[in-house]
């Protein structure tokens, strides 16, 4: 189990030293065409409120019938 747990650690350690020089590049443009998503998520937030209530609904029919 130490072995293990050592081998483990090791191993991260090695990652770890290894990502050390890499530097992310942040010399790129920013995009000149923003795009709201705004009514998008919020009907795909509706229709899974609604999908819910359904499943929901059709649960506690099936509870109702079976009693």
């Amino acid at each position: 189990m130490k072995t293990k747990l050592f081998k483990l650690i090791g191993l991260m350690s090695l990652f770890m030293v290894l990502s050390l020089p890499v530097k992310a590049q942040d010399d790129f443009d920013p995009p000149d065409d923003d795009i709201p998503v705004d009514g998008g998520l919020s009907l795909l937030l509706a229709a899974g409120v609604g999908y819910g209530a359904k499943i929901l609904r059709d649960n506690k029919k099936k509870k109702e019938d079976k009693v």
